[in-house]
């Protein structure tokens, strides 16, 4: 095995990290989802800020390892080949979305649960629960991933390389949007009629 091998299973384990804590982000906010009480919702929202830690690993193994194999002479592309170059602009993306985001959000639904208190969750908290800034940045970024991943396999033009990660996106965000639908009576507090 050559230097080259060795770079390509750290890329492929920096890929396999991020889509790992992805998977397991998303189970926590599907259990916060469904969560009623603050006992329920606790755990998972804990557990999210732990699996949070993997993705700057990934994302730092996967420009990392991508560089080197970029500037590998034995491969015809390059730092200026269009879909190398959306690859590293949706990695930019990754960490922008999940680091500034993502995180801030999951700040104040910690803040949210927090206030809260014991028992069932009053409405602030199922929002935060149900946020945009989680859920589509969660289902947005697992769509840039695996049109990136289509753009290693496939290596389109520029042109194409974009149209995929445009189209990953829009499939997350419609994706989040729609599970993240609630009924109004579930987000209106307790013994106030829904409308």
């Amino acid at each position: 095995m050559n230097t080259y091998h060795y770079v390509l299973y750290l890329h492929l384990l920096s890929l396999f990290v991020g889509i790992g804590a992805g998977s397991v982000l998303l189970a926590c906010l599907l259990r916060l989802r469904a969560a009623r009480t603050l006992e329920q919702a606790v755990p998972w929202g804990m557990m999210a800020g732990q699996v949070g830690k993997f993705f700057p690993v990934a994302i730092l193994g996967l420009f990392g390892s991508g560089l080197y194999l970029t500037t590998e002479d034995t491969f015809p592309w390059s730092m200026g080949t269009g879909w190398v170059d959306v690859g590293i602009a949706a990695l930019v993306l990754l960490f922008v979305q999940g680091g500034g985001i993502a995180e801030r959000t999951g700040h104040k639904l910690g803040a949210a649960l927090q206030a809260n208190g014991p028992g069932p969750l009053g409405p602030e908290a199922r929002r935060m629960a149900l946020h945009p800034g989680l859920w589509v940045v969660e289902f947005s970024n697992l769509g840039v991933v695996f049109a990136v991943v289509w753009n290693m396999t496939e290596k389109p033009g520029l042109g194409g390389a974009i149209a995929a990660v445009l189209i990953g996106y829009a499939v997350g965000a419609a994706l989040a949007l729609l599970v993240t639908r609630a009924p109004q009576e579930e987000l209106a507090p307790s013994g106030e009629p829904a409308g």
